[in-house]
């Protein structure tokens, strides 16, 4: 009989809305918690959920959250003799597993030598073929020579997918669809996976059209049982990160799931598996499924899974860890109704979905969802880690009930001060393609247009309630609203950027909070009805609507109709926005906090239009700036690793006379 393994006292070896999912199923067993955060961190909920937390290093992950040697010796501080790792990179490195045996601290997940041999995408591959399962064609080899990646990338065939052989998250990802791109996005993926993953090394494969993204959520314990728990769809993604995860898949038969579940469990049990663990399949349009990899540890999309078994997959992790078998057999586990999640990031859709830090001022969530997260009104979103800030799932009886509750949910969930993907989130779960269940890897890219499409009509309403309220407001104060007070006659006029955009108003005060408001060529009677604690109710068009607001100073943050704006009262000075794009100076700004991973070019260097100039790592990923004009560099005003604010100069040039 396999020896058990009690422990009491468990240190998460991660941080935000995972170590707080951790510690949740950790209390409920009656586990003691610890804590680690950066020095970034000291305040952050998951540190003051904790029963004890213990500061393992600076801001940067390498600096703190990755290293091995801080996690085993916050646990000798803290006395804890377990670390559960979470759903982050050590969760997947065998060194850290190693580490933790070797410290006589119950490593919560898969042995060192499993997390070797499956957590490895080129080694994992091997093992697959090996048992006669059927791959993507691809280079797995050790010579990682530009010289043979290229070459091996003109044997597969174009397009060709390049992909870092340690981590995930679409971290080290490129998709080559020519060969004269293959160097320069080869560089790119190696120096993403160096940063992030402490590993360049890649594997090459070839990239099938328009697939369907599928996952087995396998579980196996040290006396020998293994099941799986069904399949996950994750095809919505974008840049290779999943966006949208559901169970069960639309397009996965009986047939095929108990099939896919029958390699994923033969796959876990020819390696002597123990834990939770992932297997990763794309699936063609003739239902014909190739693996891809295995993740070993549990992934983010879980909830979707525990809402349709009705189990909870950390619990099982801690019970295994602990030496028990599984509770539950093959023929125990039971599917029911349909599960969605989307993932809320700091992002900024409309600029390339760039990485956004700063402060959320306003933060609710919809009681009738599963939301995870850390966050509260005031938190700080830091520019050194992950832009994934919340998961918000929904379960119903149906996939439609699932996805109409999470729709209305993504809507209702307030996150203002800082740009997240909500309303693009919102436009996914609601185009017919998805409602129909037919989406593909490629449905965000075949749709991105429809996708950031501009609601002008809410737009333009919101600009109208955004006047009122500027002006409410600062007749609540006291003082003369832009020079006259409400009682006055003349028109008010108004002058507003509205995320980012100007717009214009004029309000005519027809008494008892009532206004005539006219914007964008548009008139319309608003009836201030109500305020309360943040809380204001309209009629506008002889409709009640309602918004969620707070007025710092001159900036009015709202959110209506399951759109936030951030809105900057100019009427009484000119605006001071600075031109993010800032190329009409010769100035390259960055367009968001990050730090300086590649300088490209030299001071006096000719430079094309378009080439790159610096690239910065911001949240985990990273992002080439380019020059738009044709020039020559005057200056390069950052260096190699350094921390560069957004809107910062990053270089000059010297535009050509033409463009000037």
């Amino acid at each position: 009989m396999p020896a058990s393994t009690p422990f009491s006292k468990v240190l998460i070896a991660n941080r935000g809305e995972i170590a707080l999912r951790v510690m949740r199923s950790a209390r409920a067993l009656g586990y003691r918690t610890v804590a680690v955060y950066s020095t970034v961190d000291v305040n952050a909920r998951h540190v003051m959920e904790a029963d004890q937390a213990v500061c393992i290093g600076e801001a940067l992950p390498a600096q703190s959250y990755l290293r091995i040697s801080a996690m085993i010796e916050a646990a000798r501080l803290a006395g804890a003799d377990a670390i559960h790792p979470g759903y982050g990179f050590l969760a997947e490195n065998e060194d850290f597993a190693k580490a933790c045996q070797d410290a006589g601290l119950v490593f919560i997940g898969p042995s060192a030598k499993a997390i070797l041999s499956m957590g490895n995408k080129a080694g994992a591959k091997e093992l697959m073929l090996a048992a006669g399962v059927e791959c993507i064609p691809g280079y797995h080899g050790q010579d990682q020579s530009v010289e043979r990646l290229s070459l091996e990338a003109v044997r597969i065939g174009y397009p060709v997918m390049i992909k870092a052989v340690a981590g995930g998250g679409g971290r080290g990802m490129r998709l080559v669809t020519h060969e004269g791109e293959f160097n320069e996005l080869l560089r790119s993926a190696q120096s993403e996976a160096k940063n992030a993953f402490g590993d360049a090394s890649v594997i090459l494969e070839r990239a099938l059209i328009e697939p369907r993204h599928i996952e087995i959520q396998v579980f196996a314990d040290r006396h020998g049982n293994a099941i799986h728990l069904g399949e996950r769809d994750c095809s919505v993604q974008r840049r290779h990160q999943k966006v949208i995860e559901e169970a069960p898949s639309p397009a996965v038969s009986l047939d095929l799931r108990e099939r896919m579940g029958a390699t994923a469990v033969t796959a876990v049990k020819a390696i002597s598996y123990e834990g939770a663990g992932t297997l990763e399949f794309l699936l063609d349009r003739n239902g014909n499924f190739f693996f891809m990899e295995m993740n070993t540890r549990l992934q983010v999309e879980h909830p979707v899974t525990e809402a349709i078994t009705g189990l909870d997959l950390v619990e099982l992790q801690f019970r295994v860890a602990s030496g028990e078998p599984l509770p539950i057999s093959q023929s125990d586990v039971q599917f029911n109704g349909h599960a969605i999640e989307v993932r809320l990031c700091a992002e900024d859709a409309d600029k390339g979905f760039m990485p956004q830090s700063g402060v959320m001022d306003l933060w609710q969530t919809p009681p009738e969802l599963r939301v995870e997260h850390a966050l509260s009104s005031g938190a700080e979103i830091s520019p050194f880690y992950d832009s994934m800030i919340a998961k918000l799932v929904a379960h119903g009886v149906t996939r439609e009930e699932a996805r109409r509750k999470l729709l209305s949910g993504v809507q209702d969930t307030v996150a203002l001060g800082l740009k997240t993907n909500q309303v693009f989130l919102s436009r996914c779960l609601a185009h017919p393609v998805f409602i129909q269940g037919g989406a593909t890897t490629s449905f965000i890219a075949q749709n991105l247009d429809v996708l950031l499409q501009t609601e002008t009509e809410v737009q333009t309403i919101a600009t109208a309630l955004a006047s009122v309220l500027l002006v409410e407001s600062a007749e609540g104060t006291k003082a003369p609203v832009h020079g006259r007070r409400l009682t006055h006659s003349l028109a008010i006029h108004v002058k507003l950027e509205i995320n980012a955009e100007p717009r214009n108003a004029e309000l005519i005060h027809q008494g008892q909070h009532r206004y005539l408001v006219a914007s964008e060529g548009r008139s319309f009677d608003v009836d201030l009805v109500g305020i309360d604690a943040g809380n204001a109710r309209f009629i506008v068009g002889g409709v009640m609507e309602s918004v969620v607001y707070n007025v710092q100073g001159t900036r009015l943050l709202m959110h209506f109709h399951g759109i936030p704006f951030d809105v900057n009262d100019h009427t009484r000075a000119a605006s001071t926005r600075p031109d993010v794009a800032g190329y009409s100076d010769g100035k390259l700004r960055a367009t968001m906090n990050g730090r300086v991973v590649a300088v490209l070019v030299s001071e006096g260097d000719r430079v094309e239009a378009g080439q790159p100039i610096v690239t910065l790592e911001a949240m985990k990923m990273e992002h080439i700036h380019s020059v738009p004009m044709a020039g020559k560099v005057k200056s390069i005003n950052v260096t190699m690793g350094e921390q560069v604010q957004a809107n910062g100069v990053v270089a000059e040039i010297e535009i050509d006379g033409d463009n000037a």
